[in-house]
C-alpha cells in the first residue's frame, strides 16, 4: 500500500480536526468515538494514532480550531451568539456553550480542560477588546460577565423543550448585555 504524501497527510489531519470539532460540539466529548470521527472524515481509524497521541489530543486541537472562527464586531458577536440558529446548530457554534458540561467532568489538569480554560480566556479577551474603552480591570470584569451571560443563555436555550422560552432566554440575555 503506498504511503500518503506529507501534503495529503496534512490535509487529512485538518479534515479530521474539522470533523471532530463539529462532532464533539454536536455529541459531546464522550458521545463520539475515534472510529466514528475517522469514518465521518472519510478515513480509516488505522491512521488516527499516526496523527494524534490520543482522543484527548484531538479534542484539544478540535477545540482550538472551533474557537478560531471569526466573531466580528460586538453587536454582530452578540446577535449571532444569541440566535436560535446558534442554539439549533451546536456543531457549528461556540465550543464553550457546547462542551462546558462535558469539560466540567474532566480531571483538573487534563489537556481538554486546559484548552477550555485557554478558550475562556481567549473569548473574554476578544470581548474585552470589543468593549468601549475603560480601565483594563473594568473591561475584564464586564467581558467575563458578558461571556457568562452569552454562554449561559445558549446552554439553557438548548436544554429547554419550549422554543418560545428558548427565544425569551436569548432576548433577555441580549437585553442584559446591551445595557
Amino acid at each position: 500500500m503506498p504511503r500518503v504524501s506529507q501534503e495529503q497527510a496534512r490535509i487529512n489531519r485538518q479534515r479530521v480536526v474539522e470533523v471532530a470539532a463539529a462532532l464533539f460540539r454536536e455529541r459531546g466529548l464522550h458521545g463520539i468515538g475515534v472510529v466514528d470521527i475517522m469514518a465521518a472524515a472519510g478515513l480509516t481509524h488505522g491512521g488516527f494514532y499516526g496523527q494524534f497521541a490520543n482522543k484527548d489530543a484531538l479534542a484539544a486541537e478540535a477545540f482550538d480550531a472551533a474557537l478560531t472562527e471569526d466573531r466580528g464586531a460586538m453587536d454582530t458577536l452578540v446577535a449571532n451568539y444569541l440566535s436560535l440558529g446558534h442554539v439549533r446548530t451546536p456543531g457549528k457554534g461556540c465550543p464553550l456553550a457546547a462542551l462546558a458540561n462535558d469539560v466540567s467532568r474532566e480531571l483538573s489538569g487534563s489537556l481538554v480542560r486546559d484548552r477550555f480554560t485557554q478558550g475562556v480566556e481567549r473569548l473574554a479577551s476578544t470581548i474585552a477588546g470589543l468593549m468601549p474603552k475603560a480601565s483594563k480591570e473594568r473591561r475584564r470584569q464586564r467581558s467575563l460577565a458578558t461571556m457568562s451571560t452569552l454562554v449561559g443563555a445558549v446552554v439553557l436555550a438548548r436544554a429547554v423543550n419550549d422554543e418560545a422560552l428558548a427565544q425569551e432566554l436569548l432576548e433577555a440575555a441580549q437585553a442584559s448585555v446591551a445595557s
